[in-house]
Protein backbone atom coordinates (compact mmCIF):
# COMPACT_ATOMS: atom_id res chain seq x y z
CA UNK A 1 0.00 0.00 0.00
CA UNK A 2 1.58 3.43 -0.51
CA UNK A 3 1.43 6.19 1.53
CA UNK A 4 1.41 10.01 0.49
CA UNK A 5 2.92 12.56 3.16
CA UNK A 6 3.15 16.34 1.97
CA UNK A 7 6.01 17.74 4.16
CA UNK A 8 4.94 21.33 4.52
CA UNK A 9 7.81 23.91 5.69
CA UNK A 10 6.41 27.06 7.65
CA UNK A 11 5.57 30.11 6.03
CA UNK A 12 7.82 33.08 6.47
CA UNK A 13 7.58 33.78 10.16
CA UNK A 14 9.24 36.68 12.81
CA UNK A 15 12.90 35.92 12.75
CA UNK A 16 14.67 34.56 16.23
CA UNK A 17 15.40 37.27 18.18
CA UNK A 18 16.95 37.66 21.39
CA UNK A 19 14.40 39.79 23.34
CA UNK A 20 11.30 38.00 20.70
CA UNK A 21 9.08 35.13 21.32
CA UNK A 22 10.74 32.10 21.54
CA UNK A 23 10.67 29.10 19.19
CA UNK A 24 7.20 27.77 20.36
CA UNK A 25 5.13 31.19 19.93
CA UNK A 26 7.06 32.83 17.34
CA UNK A 27 4.05 33.84 14.70
CA UNK A 28 3.64 34.85 11.16
CA UNK A 29 4.75 37.37 9.45
CA UNK A 30 1.51 39.38 7.31
CA UNK A 31 3.50 37.96 4.47
CA UNK A 32 3.63 34.49 5.89
CA UNK A 33 -0.19 35.17 6.75
CA UNK A 34 -1.07 35.45 3.02
CA UNK A 35 1.21 32.73 2.14
CA UNK A 36 -0.48 30.48 3.83
CA UNK A 37 -3.74 31.49 2.51
CA UNK A 38 -2.08 30.82 -0.81
CA UNK A 39 -1.34 27.50 0.33
CA UNK A 40 -4.33 26.25 1.14
CA UNK A 41 -5.49 27.14 -2.15
CA UNK A 42 -3.10 25.12 -4.08
CA UNK A 43 -3.68 21.78 -1.80
CA UNK A 44 -7.40 22.74 -2.06
CA UNK A 45 -7.72 19.41 -4.19
CA UNK A 46 -5.88 17.30 -1.72
CA UNK A 47 -8.01 14.91 0.51
CA UNK A 48 -6.05 14.58 3.52
CA UNK A 49 -7.34 11.93 5.95
CA UNK A 50 -5.36 13.66 8.32
CA UNK A 51 -3.09 17.04 9.20
CA UNK A 52 -0.46 16.84 11.87
CA UNK A 53 2.13 19.94 12.59
CA UNK A 54 4.60 20.52 14.90
CA UNK A 55 3.36 22.30 18.16
CA UNK A 56 5.01 25.76 17.10
CA UNK A 57 3.05 28.23 15.90
CA UNK A 58 4.20 28.93 12.99
CA UNK A 59 4.12 25.60 12.05
CA UNK A 60 0.18 25.49 12.98
CA UNK A 61 -0.62 28.85 11.71
CA UNK A 62 0.93 27.86 7.85
CA UNK A 63 -1.47 24.49 7.85
CA UNK A 64 -4.61 25.88 9.43
CA UNK A 65 -5.99 27.68 6.13
CA UNK A 66 -5.52 24.26 4.40
CA UNK A 67 -6.87 22.49 7.21
CA UNK A 68 -10.22 24.68 7.48
CA UNK A 69 -10.79 24.43 3.99
CA UNK A 70 -10.80 20.57 4.67
CA UNK A 71 -12.68 20.61 7.42
CA UNK A 72 -10.03 18.49 9.45
CA UNK A 73 -8.37 19.70 12.88
CA UNK A 74 -4.84 19.87 13.15
CA UNK A 75 -2.61 17.41 15.20
CA UNK A 76 0.24 18.55 17.07
CA UNK A 77 3.00 16.15 17.76
CA UNK A 78 6.21 17.73 19.32
CA UNK A 79 8.02 15.28 17.43
CA UNK A 80 7.48 17.27 14.39
CA UNK A 81 9.30 20.72 15.78
CA UNK A 82 12.17 22.14 14.54
CA UNK A 83 15.48 21.13 15.76
CA UNK A 84 17.00 21.58 19.37
CA UNK A 85 20.25 23.22 18.72
CA UNK A 86 20.90 24.72 21.04
CA UNK A 87 22.28 27.88 19.08
CA UNK A 88 20.79 31.26 20.20
CA UNK A 89 19.80 34.10 17.91
CA UNK A 90 23.10 35.92 17.47
CA UNK A 91 25.06 37.55 14.92
CA UNK A 92 27.04 34.79 14.35
CA UNK A 93 24.01 32.31 14.24
CA UNK A 94 24.65 31.13 10.60
CA UNK A 95 28.11 29.98 11.02
CA UNK A 96 27.38 28.03 13.73
CA UNK A 97 24.55 26.22 11.89
CA UNK A 98 26.65 25.53 8.81
CA UNK A 99 29.56 23.76 11.40
CA UNK A 100 26.90 22.17 12.78
CA UNK A 101 25.50 20.81 8.81
CA UNK A 102 29.42 19.79 8.33
CA UNK A 103 29.49 17.75 11.87
CA UNK A 104 26.34 16.40 12.19
CA UNK A 105 27.01 13.73 15.45
CA UNK A 106 28.12 16.56 17.02
CA UNK A 107 25.82 18.65 19.38
CA UNK A 108 25.68 21.39 22.25
CA UNK A 109 25.67 21.11 25.52
CA UNK A 110 21.77 20.12 26.41
CA UNK A 111 20.96 19.73 22.92
CA UNK A 112 20.63 18.13 19.78
CA UNK A 113 22.79 16.96 17.02
CA UNK A 114 21.59 17.58 13.82
CA UNK A 115 22.25 13.52 13.35
CA UNK A 116 19.91 12.46 16.31
CA UNK A 117 17.17 15.04 14.75
CA UNK A 118 17.52 13.03 11.65
CA UNK A 119 16.87 9.52 13.45
CA UNK A 120 13.61 11.49 15.35
CA UNK A 121 12.41 12.58 11.72
CA UNK A 122 12.90 9.19 10.27
CA UNK A 123 11.00 7.68 13.66
CA UNK A 124 8.41 9.69 13.25
CA UNK A 125 7.56 9.55 9.67
CA UNK A 126 7.90 5.92 10.36
CA UNK A 127 5.04 5.61 13.11
CA UNK A 128 2.76 6.96 10.54
CA UNK A 129 3.69 4.94 8.03
CA UNK A 130 3.72 1.81 10.18
CA UNK A 131 -0.20 2.54 10.27
CA UNK A 132 -0.57 3.44 6.64
CA UNK A 133 -3.66 6.04 6.41
CA UNK A 134 -5.87 5.86 3.42
CA UNK A 135 -5.74 9.38 2.65
CA UNK A 136 -2.87 11.60 2.24
CA UNK A 137 -0.77 12.98 5.33
CA UNK A 138 0.12 16.73 5.48
CA UNK A 139 2.55 17.93 8.21
CA UNK A 140 3.36 21.12 9.12
CA UNK A 141 6.91 21.66 10.32
CA UNK A 142 10.34 23.27 9.68
CA UNK A 143 13.37 23.66 7.26
CA UNK A 144 15.82 21.52 9.43
CA UNK A 145 13.67 18.40 10.10
CA UNK A 146 12.28 18.21 6.77
CA UNK A 147 16.21 18.59 5.72
CA UNK A 148 16.91 16.13 7.90
CA UNK A 149 14.25 13.72 7.27
CA UNK A 150 15.61 13.99 3.36
CA UNK A 151 19.17 13.10 4.17
CA UNK A 152 17.69 10.29 5.86
CA UNK A 153 15.53 8.86 3.57
CA UNK A 154 18.72 9.08 1.02
CA UNK A 155 17.91 11.68 -0.93
CA UNK A 156 21.23 13.07 -2.56
CA UNK A 157 22.31 16.57 -2.50
CA UNK A 158 20.54 17.80 0.81
CA UNK A 159 22.95 19.82 2.37
CA UNK A 160 23.39 23.19 4.00
CA UNK A 161 23.14 24.70 0.96
CA UNK A 162 19.82 23.42 0.27
CA UNK A 163 18.17 24.16 3.56
CA UNK A 164 19.40 27.80 2.83
CA UNK A 165 17.63 27.94 -0.42
CA UNK A 166 14.40 26.25 0.89
CA UNK A 167 11.51 28.13 0.09
CA UNK A 168 9.17 29.44 2.94
CA UNK A 169 6.93 27.99 2.75
CA UNK A 170 7.94 24.64 0.68
CA UNK A 171 6.35 21.31 0.01
CA UNK A 172 7.77 17.72 -0.29
CA UNK A 173 5.75 15.11 -1.36
CA UNK A 174 7.09 11.80 -0.03
CA UNK A 175 5.89 8.57 -1.12
CA UNK A 176 6.13 5.35 0.66
CA UNK A 177 5.24 1.89 -0.65
CA UNK A 178 7.21 -0.11 -3.34
CA UNK A 179 10.74 -0.52 -3.22
CA UNK A 180 11.89 2.56 -2.79
CA UNK A 181 10.61 6.55 -0.75
CA UNK A 182 10.10 8.94 -3.69
CA UNK A 183 10.42 12.32 -3.06
CA UNK A 184 9.33 15.46 -4.77
CA UNK A 185 9.88 19.73 -3.49
CA UNK A 186 11.82 22.09 -4.32
CA UNK A 187 15.13 21.68 -4.84
CA UNK A 188 15.10 17.90 -5.27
Amino acid sequence: MRTSIFLVRHAQSVPPAPNGPDELHRPLTETGRIQANRLAVSLADLTPGIVLSSPYLRAVRTVEPAARRWNLPIHTDRELREWDSGIDPTPDYERRYRQSWARPQWARPGAESLHELTERALRTLTDIIDDPPDRPVVIGSHGTFIARALVGLGCPGIDWAFQQAMPMPAVYRLEFGGPAVSAAGPGI
